[in-house]
């Protein structure tokens, strides 16, 4: 972020009109900077899948191969510490999910705008946890799905309703908040600090970027992991 430059808002690149609809259309630097986490996330699946699939029993596991390795290895115990038996059923998502909450919040790193930092992603994820939770419940509940609302009195059921509704909303305003404060403190420093000082940058990146990015990828996904479970578990 260059000095003096303290905008915040999401930036369109490009507008285009889709014939037949009135309405404006926007390429934005939050699609841009979610097609470069999405490209980067995937080349380098493909490539550890291809590295990974030609490697013998007999050979010694390389460099790529170990970080893999530890890298499922700790995401499966994070969701196996959480869903227990229900883990299979969930971890590839939920390990999706913490690697792209990861990324994203770590490209401030790279001089992009975390798309993170927008809530129509935040909400979006927040949607998806909504939808999960709500077919889990339905498939394993029925039809006591809906009616523990009305529970332990009928007259708690618009508490309870609105208990339910608010789940996407506190997600994603959650994670929207943190990292957008961080986007924009950082933005703040940046223009009150001198060009020449600007070596305070690093310790201000690890913080809002790298400590409290992780920090927000991990409360979202334990939070969606306790949701699901809460519906799911056994009585």
């Amino acid at each position: 972020m260059v000095a003096g430059d303290s905008s915040f808002l999401i930036k369109p690149l490009y507008n285009f009109r889709i014939p037949g609809i009135d309405y404006d259309f926007a390429i934005t630097t939050t699609h841009v900077a979610m097609l470069l986490v999405t490209l980067t996330l995937l080349t380098i699946a493909i490539v550890a899948r291809i590295k990974i699939s030609k490697v013998k029993p007999t050979d010694k596991p390389g460099a790529l191969q170990n970080v893999v390795e530890l890298a499922i290895d700790m995401l499966s115990s994070m969701v196996d510490g959480i869903m227990g038996k229900n883990t299979k059923r969930f971890v590839n998502y939920l390990s999706t999910l913490f690697i792209f909450l990861i990324v994203s919040n770590l490209a401030g790193l790279f001089g992009l705008r975390p798309p993170t930092a927008d809530y129509g992603v935040t909400l979006a994820l927040g949607l998806i946890t909504f939808i999960l939770i709500q077919f889990n419940g339905i498939r394993k509940n029925k039809l006591s799905h809906f009616t523990a609302l009305f529970q332990p009195v009928w007259f708690l059921f618009p508490i309870n309703l609105i208990g339910e509704v608010a789940t996407p909303i506190s997600l994603s305003l959650r994670l929207f908040g943190n990292v957008m404060s961080g986007t924009v403190l950082l933005g703040l420093i940046y223009d009150l600090l001198n060009p020449y000082t600007l070596g305070y940058g690093a310790a201000l990146h690890f913080y809002f970027d790298v400590f409290s990015g992780c920090i927000q990828a991990y409360v979202f996904c334990m939070l969606t992991m306790v949701f699901i479970n809460d519906k799911i578990a056994d009585e």
